[in-house]
């Protein structure tokens, strides 16, 4: 599982851009809805290329984007410029991810097709209760006239964001993910950017030779399981989260099925494993743990290793994994519920 998380860590940076972007707020006047509309239109029907900078935890990235829409399809490709040579290229619903340094390939079918900069999810109402808008000044950032939209938390399980959107093409140019107290932590910041124009079928091949790389194909996502028939619940949640997916799979480097939940309120979201049978206790962890702006907690339930990670405050991930209980003790072969720390009570 470290490894797992490891890797995901690692190619989460790649798309990090989607994380921070997938922030807006729900109560918001008319004019800032506008603006939301306006940015959603831009990322998802232009073609744009530019280069930005990725900071987090003093660490700092170069990486170039493409995108285009042509004939209806979607093509992408995401560039490390800092040295590792990695991209990902997206094809419609295909994504290809090359590991120079690995010399591998890693290959997925995506039920969800939104681009690497505007997987934006949708604002319910129900967010209201979690997140405010404030729309804020007009500013100057790449030599042109931008809005800044502040996205403020209401509590202290989420963190906060501000987009800088660009007054005429409406593209996001700056978005900072902030903490309780307005320190940034995230920030993905464009130095140059075009949009509009054509875009050759060229920009979207490999600068790498990869045909004698190892390819791994991922296949599409396992189906989802009913909440009623997982082998674990969730005894406790933040308010305005809920698990919005739930599968059972085989994950790299495991040897048994892993649960894997999905817990979101809309913007924030936090993954789950609960990794079985029983581990070893030599190989089981418990405690903090960080990765970037994404923070995680590992504990132990009836033997079963849990960890919950996510771009959430500290105190989040560890509310949530503290809630996990077996749903059937005895189906996981773990005897009484109430043995189990964190079990509600009886």
């Amino acid at each position: 599982m470290k490894q797992r998380l490891a890797g995901a860590a690692r190619l989460g940076r790649w798309l990090v851009c989607a994380a921070l972007l997938a922030a807006a707020p729900t109560r918001a006047d008319d004019e800032a809805r506008q603006w939301l509309t306006a940015m959603n239109a831009a990322l998802a029907a232009r073609n744009y290329q530019g280069e930005f900078l990725h900071l987090a935890n003093g660490h700092v990235e170069k990486l170039r984007i493409i995108h285009r829409i042509k004939d209806g399809r979607v093509a992408e490709r995401l560039l490390n410029l800092s040295g590792s040579g990695r991209e990902i290229i997206r094809n419609d619903a295909i994504v290809q991810c090359y590991l120079p340094a690995e010399r591998r390939v890693l290959v997925e079918t995506q039920a969800e097709t939104g681009n690497m900069l505007g997987t934006l999810p949708v604002f319910e109402a129900s967010l209201e209760a979690s997140y405010r808008l404030v729309l804020g000044e007009r500013v100057m950032v790449l030599g042109r006239p931008a809005r800044v939209l502040a996205v403020n938390p209401r509590d202290g399980y989420r963190f906060g964001y501000r987009l800088w959107i660009d007054e005429e093409n409406m593209m996001p140019v700056r978005t900072d993910l902030c903490d309780a107290d307005g320190r940034m932590l995230e920030q993905v910041l464009f130095t140059s950017l075009r949009v509009g124009g054509p875009i050759a079928d060229a920009a979207f091949r490999p600068d790498v030779d990869a045909s004698a790389f190892e390819w791994i194909r991922q296949g599409r996502s396992p189906p989802q399981t009913p909440a009623d028939e997982l082998p674990w619940r969730l005894a406790q949640l933040p308010a305005g989260f809920r698990i919005s997916s739930a599968v059972e799979q085989l994950l790299p480097g495991s040897d048994h099925p892993v649960t894997h939940l999905v817990i979101s309120d809309g913007l924030a979201s936090v993954s789950v494993f609960i990794e079985g049978p029983p581990a070893p206790p030599r190989q089981a962890t418990e405690g903090q743990g960080r990765m970037g702006s994404a923070f995680a907690y590992s504990k132990v339930v009836g033997g079963h290793q849990v960890t919950a990670v996510g771009e959430v405050p500290p105190q989040t991930v560890e509310f949530i994994a503290s809630g996990v209980t077996p749903a059937n003790p005895r189906r996981l072969g773990l005897g009484s519920t109430a043995a189990l720390p964190g079990a509600p009570a009886q």
